[in-house]
């Protein structure tokens, strides 16, 4: 069973998904509907049945009400000669005595009581059988058409329990056919009406013959439905899934057609589409990145093989095999720079580089590196001044964030002509430390500010060499920046110099109030 319960799994799964949104949804309408006809047939032939049982009840104590109330007016003897009226048959009995129901001679015309019983059977909508009898159990009236005798008031009572219920309801079977029968007693006589079960029956059979063929043709109905809503549904989906394969990495402009529905599947669309968007942007990155590694390396390589090539070429004295030895030692320098920044980055970006946290002072860092980078200025006749603010403490990583000093700084002295000036400046504003390095340089086109700190990028579009650089620097100092949870942002106009500016935050466990700010001697250039 298991065996053939996988099998079914199986290929189910293998499926479509339009054939199996189809089928589960004909399970499920059949399962309701199902459930919907059982309902409804246990409903109607109770309805019917209380219906029965209620008429029975009324019409078994209408007729005792009618013998007690007309027995009470009329105390004289009661005639039933026996003959047959309008389907009534009455039976000749010996008389009775006078406070009893009976007849004191044959031939005499009925009296009130028996008119009143014989005008409610005539009147009554349904062809109920009555069948009356003494508290003997003597048949007293029974209704024409009759074949065989209900049973009795005692019969019925026999499996109820005592005292039986006012009116007594069973359900009986006389001459191979089912009869519903009402009984009550009185101590005059004793009534009992039957009706046969054959009219609820055929009620119940023609409802059931309904529901056998209507049910089996709505499920039909429902599934070719259900088929036709599912395909529509999917038919986005399949011209999504054609586009999709459509699209390659020399493709990946195209988008997925945007459904007007604004549905589920529309948003799957628009998810797609974003995600197209991201890869098309990751392609052009890594083929910008590509060509610009390219570049870079090939560029140090090209001269370092020049260069050998040329001491190869004839005997050189031994100074220019000394100057051909350090220009190659400068290209392999550069090689080895650009190298060192494609695994730092490389590493970032995998989460395989460790940070050492420490709290330090901001302040002496920014100092130091200034401090250092003062004697560089001097040598190209560049003004450098600082303005930090004291004992500015934060979390980081000491080494990192030198890293990130000395890269604003490199690229501030290289860019600025001589006679310009370099200002760094540290302050407190709103719980973050920022790190201003302004200078007066050659400044930035306002097209190439988005792109500043892209990896190998390249001011001018010829990739312009500056001495020493790696094309790395800014890439780098933002990726630190972004580790310690601050941010980096450029300004710069063309011809008038640049300001980087990094933000970072405070040890928030310091509890130094930075109301006052103290300035530190400037470090100038002479």
């Amino acid at each position: 069973m298991r065996r053939y319960l996988q099998m079914l799994r199986s290929w189910f799964v293998r499926l479509p998904l339009r054939w199996r949104l189809t089928l589960w949804y004909a399970v499920l309408i059949t399962l309701a509907l199902a459930a919907f006809a059982g309902a409804l047939y246990r409903t109607v032939s109770a309805s019917l049945h209380k219906n029965l049982d209620a008429s029975l009840g009324r019409v078994a104590s209408s007729l005792d009400y009618i013998i007690k109330q007309k027995q009470q007016e009329s105390r004289t003897p009661l005639r039933r000669p026996f003959r047959r009226r309008h389907g009534v048959v009455l039976f000749e009995q010996p008389p009775l005595r006078r406070d009893t129901l009976g007849a004191d001679s044959a031939g005499s015309e009925p009296d009130v009581v028996w008119m009143a019983i014989y005008e409610h059977i005539l009147f009554n909508a349904r062809t109920f059988l009555i069948q009356i009898a003494d508290t003997s159990g003597t048949i007293l009236w029974r209704s024409a058409g009759t074949q065989d005798t209900l049973p009795t008031f005692w019969e019925l009572v026999q499996s109820e329990p005592l005292p039986p219920p006012y009116p007594l309801l069973k359900t009986v079977v006389v001459g191979g056919q089912h009869y519903r029968v009402a009984a009550v007693r009185s101590p005059l006589v004793e009534i009992v009406v039957g009706y046969p079960l054959t009219e609820i029956e055929q009620t119940l059979g023609e409802l059931f013959a309904v529901l056998k063929i209507g049910l089996p043709l709505v499920v039909v109905i429902a599934v070719i439905g259900g088929y036709w809503l599912a395909r529509s549904s999917l038919r986005q989906v399949d011209l999504i899934t054609r586009t999709a394969q459509e699209i390659t990495a020399h493709h990946l402009d195209r988008r997925l057609p945007m459904p007007a529905s604004g549905d589920e599947i529309a948003r799957l669309t628009a998810t797609l589409n974003d995600m197209i968007a991201r890869l098309e942007e990751s392609f052009q990155q890594i083929q910008q990145f590509t060509s610009d590694a390219s570049h870079e390396l090939r560029t140090p390589l090209a001269i370092l093989m020049g260069e050998l090539e040329l001491m190869l070429r004839r005997p050189h004295t031994a100074e220019e095999y000394q100057t051909a030895l350090a220009s190659a030692l400068e290209e392999v320098g550069r090689l080895s720079k650009v190298v060192e920044g494609l695994l730092e980055l490389s590493r970032a970006e995998s989460g395989q580089t460790q940070m050492d946290w420490e709290r330090l002072n901001f302040t002496e860092l920014v100092a130091a590196v200034a401090e250092d980078f003062a004697v560089l200025a001097e040598e190209h006749g560049i003004a450098l001044t600082t303005t930090l603010q004291p004992y500015v403490q934060i979390i980081g990583d000491r080494a990192r964030l030198q890293q990130v000093v000395i890269n604003l700084l490199d690229n501030a002295i290289k860019y600025t002509p001589r006679g310009g000036g370099v200002c760094v400046q540290l302050q407190v504003e709103d719980a973050s430390a920022v790190l201003m390095v302004s200078d007066t340089g050659i400044g930035i086109p306002a097209e190439d500010l988005p792109h500043i700190f892209d990896r190998f990028y390249r001011v001018d579009k010829a990739r312009h060499r500056t001495p020493g650089g790696s094309g790395l620097g800014l890439s780098i100092v933002q990726w630190i920046v972004q580790a310690h949870h601050g941010s980096i942002s450029v300004e710069s106009s063309e011809g008038s110099g640049t300001s980087f500016r990094v933000r970072l935050p405070l040890d928030p466990r310091d509890g130094r109030a930075y109301a006052e700010s103290e300035r530190v001697q400037p470090v100038r250039s002479r």
